[in-house]
């Protein structure tokens, strides 16, 4: 399947189930890196506009590219009457962006899904001279127990799945090989998540591996989730899912 199609039929539930990033990062990088209300912010796999509707909030103009028509329309939605919010329909190697006028392009949670070498020409492409690139996931701490196990119950039942993230955002041979030189900075902040019951269950199913509603490893999967969740939730209400938000910024 085209990776353009992977969250078709997941978007409503990945856009209420998702996690925002945490609003010092976005401090840190508006001062590390000048932004300003006149910089120009592209983030590319921009999916619902998650991030993108935190860095609207800091009064930040966003080009948020995003193939996937589902995902696109909710961020138009949700953002479509910021004047500081522009919508692209484009891919992260295609962007269709005009050269040489983004200030910073920013990825959440979808570098893994990306070409590299020709998200690197295009971000070349697309970027003012001497600008930076900051890769960003939310990360489950995967030596807890509740990760583990939560890891254990998607193998069973999800036969794409392959880790959290495809894994992806823990190698750092990856990440280096697409900096320039192989030089980034690396921010991490603490970012746990709290869930109830319905948002820990949508949450796994928001990812791309999750089966669907009329998939037979539907229901099992729900209720292996749901026992997951009575184990580890505080008096039965709430589950706090150990979390770190990573960034990694370098040029290309």
């Amino acid at each position: 399947m085209d990776a353009t199609n992977h969250f078709t039929g997941k978007a409503a539930v990945y856009s209420k189930s998702r996690p925002g990033y945490p609003d010092q990062l976005l401090t840190v990088l508006i001062e590390k890196y000048g932004w300003n209300d006149e910089s120009v912010i592209a983030d590319i796999g921009a999916g619902t506009g998650i991030l993108t509707g935190q860095m609207l909030n800091k009064g930040l103009n966003v080009m948020a590219v995003e193939p996937n028509t589902d995902m696109r329309l909710l961020s138009e939605q949700a953002w479509g009457d910021y004047p500081n919010y522009k919508s692209v329909n484009g891919t992260a190697e295609q962007t269709t962006l005009v050269a040489g006028n983004v200030d910073h392009i920013t990825v959440a949670q979808a570098f893994h899904w990306f070409n590299p070498e020709l998200f690197r020409l295009e971000c070349q492409r697309v970027l003012k001279p001497q600008r930076y690139v900051s890769l960003i996931w939310n990360s489950r701490v995967a030596e807890r127990a509740l990760v583990i196990e939560n890891a254990e119950i998607c193998q069973r039942y999800c036969p794409q799945f392959n880790g959290f993230s495809g894994g992806f955002e823990q190698s750092d041979e990856k990440i280096s090989s697409f900096f320039r030189s192989g030089e980034y900075e690396v921010i991490e902040m603490a970012n746990d998540l709290s869930f109830d019951r319905n948002s820990f269950i949508d949450r796994n199913l928001s990812a791309s591996y999750a089966p669907n509603v009329q998939d037979k490893a539907f229901e099992p999967f729900v209720q292996e989730l749901t026992a997951l969740f009575e184990k580890y939730a505080v008096h039965g209400r709430e589950l706090l899912m150990p979390n770190i938000c990573k960034c990694y910024t370098g040029q290309v």
